[in-house]
This record gives structure tokens, sequence and C-alpha cells, in this order.
């Protein structure tokens, strides 16, 4: 099986094994497949940089830069990519699961959709609506959806499934008699709520609007849990959210350290004085948002913490913001220009040339473990501060430390992933390391995940399906 997306929009974006980038989910439903992540995944990625803005990411390369009118207008162009991505998965896969991306029924977008029906038609395939109950309606949604599709789309569903019910699913049989009478669909199953999603990666920046904490995976019998979840106040570590946070996973296994209290500060409020570390994450528009940044002050709440020895980490673009300047000869951001950094990193960056996307691994110089990852950034930083890089890498010196030792920066995305070194990186801080095996955490979510669809599904239905006469393709 492959997962198939053919159009997303996201900054969670991962590194592919073929050296391009897709979205974080394909990624992560590739690694539930059991295989690596190829761009043919997910042959385009829109990454928003402004309100109105959006850097293009075909095929796993930065292919342009549009607004949201703009791209309505060369959205078609882009339909041949991405048939050829997913014939080249349907030849060397059994099944394709195909997401889709919004909502089928936004007919004031029809025209030119790549990523719904309109994909779904030019390559002949069957269609499964599914219903979000959490949000409320969802009869109306399926309903409504169906009554908006023409008749040629209407002639590719399969059926339907309903998701994140709570309670005695026995309370829906009513709504699936309705939902049959009206639409006419069959119902594949209605899936109760998930509670250990929460551990997975999020697709997308909107995931912050209301992140519950981490619902915890039972520890495996190889890891020490005598005192998990138990001993000292938690180490506080806040991360400033910016309008355009990117690859804000980096952050999940922080999140899943019993020792650990991330607080995740919104815009309005000010960044908590009792922080033990400030992060400072990746970011897809850097001088945007640093100069958000300022506009909410947390520059002077990060002079203040440096003051008082706290601690502070910039993640690529949050590396970016700390050093001297941030150059933008190009308008890769958008306009051409030189801004001033937060100073705390003796660096200079200049955004241009070509975006760097590549796998990595090496050691994390002050705990001396080993840490891996992908790097994912466009141009490049220099200064003296270089002579004290962060971490090693099989390519050599990457990020920076200051002289003191209290500010550092890198490029690495993941490196929090790695169980060793950040179980040594938050003893450091003084945190009770629960010494939460993030990795096999993720799998063992994957694999309840599974089980739970396998429960909850039809899936003999679903082949069946799938594997019906493929239905002529959309000229």
């Amino acid at each position: 099986m492959r997962p198939f997306k053919p159009q997303n929009m996201s900054n969670n974006a991962a590194v592919t094994a073929d050296g391009g980038e897709i979205g974080r989910a394909q990624a992560l439903q590739a690694r539930a497949c059991g295989i690596p992540a190829a761009t043919d995944m997910n042959p385009v990625l829109l990454k928003p940089q402004s309100e109105s803005g959006t850097q293009i990411i075909l095929e796993g390369q930065v292919w342009g830069a549009a607004c949201a009118g703009d791209y309505r207008q060369l959205a078609p162009s882009l339909l041949p990519p991405v048939l050829a991505a997913f014939t080249r998965l349907a030849e060397a896969a059994d099944l394709v699961l195909i997401e889709g991306a919004g909502s089928p029924a936004e007919i004031n977008l029809r025209n030119g959709d790549i990523a719904n029906m309109g994909f779904a038609e030019a390559a002949g395939v069957p269609v499964v609506l599914i219903g979000d109950i959490e949000r409320g309606g969802v009869i109306a949604q399926l309903v409504g959806t169906h009554e908006l599709l023409s008749a040629s789309e209407k002639a590719l569903l399969a059926g339907y499934v309903v998701n994140k019910f709570r309670g005695d699913i026995r309370l829906f049989d009513g709504g699936i008699t309705a939902l049959g009478e009206r639409t006419g669909l069959r119902c594949f199953g209605v899936v109760p709520h998930f509670a250990g999603a929460t551990n997975l990666p999020a697709e997308d920046s909107l995931a912050l609007a209301h992140q519950p904490p981490a619902a915890r995976v039972p520890p495996s019998p190889r890891v020490r849990r005598e005192d998990w979840g138990m001993g000292r106040r938690p180490v506080r570590i806040a991360v400033p959210v910016f309008p355009r946070i990117a690859n804000f996973d980096d952050l999940d296994p922080l999140r899943s350290e019993p020792g650990v209290e991330l607080v995740m500060v919104t815009p309005g409020q000010p960044l908590p004085r009792d922080a033990t570390l400030v992060i400072l994450p990746g970011s897809k528009a850097t001088i945007g948002d640093l100069e958000f940044l300022r506009g909410e002050g947390w520059d002077i709440d990060l002079l203040a913490h440096r003051r008082q020895g706290g601690r502070i980490l910039g993640l690529c673009g949050g590396y970016q913001m700390l050093g001297i300047t941030i150059t933008d000869p190009l308008g890769m951001e958008g306009r051409k220009e030189t801004i001033r950094g937060l100073g705390l990193l003796e660096v200079d960056t200049v955004l241009s040339g070509a975006k760097r996307l590549v796998e990595t691994a090496g050691i994390e110089l002050a705990t001396s473990m080993p840490v891996q990852g992908y790097e994912m950034h466009l141009g490049s930083t220099t200064g003296p501060e270089l002579e004290r890089p962060m971490l090693r890498l099989v390519s050599g010196g990457d990020g920076c430390v200051s002289r003191d030792g209290r500010v550092a920066g890198c490029y690495l995305h993941g490196l929090f992933a790695s169980d060793l070194f950040r179980t040594a990186f938050l003893k450091r801080l003084g945190a009770d390391s629960g010494e939460v095996a993030y990795e096999q955490q993720i799998e063992a979510t994957l694999d309840a995940l599974a089980d739970h669809l396998e429960r909850s599904l039809d899936l003999p239905a679903l082949l069946a399906a799938a594997r019906s006469p493929r239905l002529k393709p959309a000229v």
C-alpha cells in the first residue's frame, strides 16, 4: 500500500529519501505503510508565506510562488505531473490510498481543482466521503456534500465513513438509515474517537489552536519507568508561536516527557519569566516572523530571559533569528532587504540559493550524544560563532553555541526524537527524565491506530470498492 495526496497545504514538511520534501502527514503515512517516504506521495505541497502568498513545491522541489488568485489559474497546469506521480505509485503497489484536501463540495473552487473531485475524475478512482462528527452536523456534512456534487462526481462515490464518534456507536444507527435514504450511499463504518492520535505529528499549525496534553502509550518493558511522571516540578520550556511556524513536530518529543512542561506562547501573551529554556522554532517566513516577534515584545522578553541566566535554542529559522543580520537579496520571502537579528549569536544569514534538503546524522557536542534528522532551509549562515558548532554531522559542523553556552542554534530538524540526546539535554536543564522511547511510542501508536481502524471499518467492502474496475478517466 502507498499513501498519496495530490495537493497539500502545510508548513510541516519532511525530507524524503529521494532528496525532496513532502507534507509531514504523508511521510507519517509512509512510515505506517513500512516504506520510505517519496516525493510521488505528495507531488504538490503549498507552504504559506503570508496571508495571501504561498511557496509551491512541485515533485519535492521549489517550483515558484503565487498568491491565492494566481494559483487558481495555474493549478490545472500541475495536474499532468500529479497524475504521473499517482501512476508511478499505482504501478508499484497493490493499493494506493488517496487523501483529498479540504472539502470536495467547495464548488466555488471546483474549476481547476486538482486536490479533490477534480483529481478523482481525472484519475478515474472511487471516492469515500469521510465526515468528522466531532465538528457537529455530520449528517448535514455528508448529505450536503452529496447534493452539491455533479452527476459525474456522484458516480465516483462508493460510500462514506463517520469519524471521531464518542459514546455508544449504536446511537448513530438512525443516522446511517437517514444517510442511506437521502444519498443511497453505504456506510463503511463509524470510527470511535482515538485519543492516542495526539501522540502523532500534526499535519499543520491548526493543531496548535487546541492541542491537548499528549496521551501516553504505556512504556516499553525495556525502558525504566519506576518514577515515570513523578519527581520535581517539571522544567518549563517556552515556545513563541509564529504566524508561519514550520516543522513544529520538532517539539513533540519534549511534549511526551513527564519532566517537561511545554508552553506554546500565543500572540498577546508574554514569554513566561520562569521558563528554563526558550525555543525559537522553525519558520517559513523568517524575516516576517522575526518582525512579528518584535511586534509582540517577545524580543524584550528574550533579552530579559537571557540576562537572568535563561537558555535559548533556535531551530532552523529560529536559529537564523538569533544572529546579527538576515539578508534576503533575491526577495525569496518577499522584499529584497536586510534586517537586524536578535544579536544573541555572532552569525549572519543570507537567504539565497537552492533549498538544502538532506537527511543526516551526527552528535551533539555538549552531550556527545547521537542525533539524526534532516535539514530543510534556504540560505547559508556565516560568522565567528561557527567556531563553536552545536552539532557535528556527517557533512561537518552545524549551528553554533555562545561563549557561555546559554544560547545555541542549529539547522537540524528532528534532533529531539533521538532519545539519548534528549535525555542528556533535559538532565542538563535539571529535568526529571522519563526516558521516553519516542520512536517506539510512535510505532506503538501507529499499531494501535491500525487495530482501531480494523475493528471499526468494513475492510473487505472497502477493498472490494478499491479493486472494482477503474472508471474511465475524464479527458
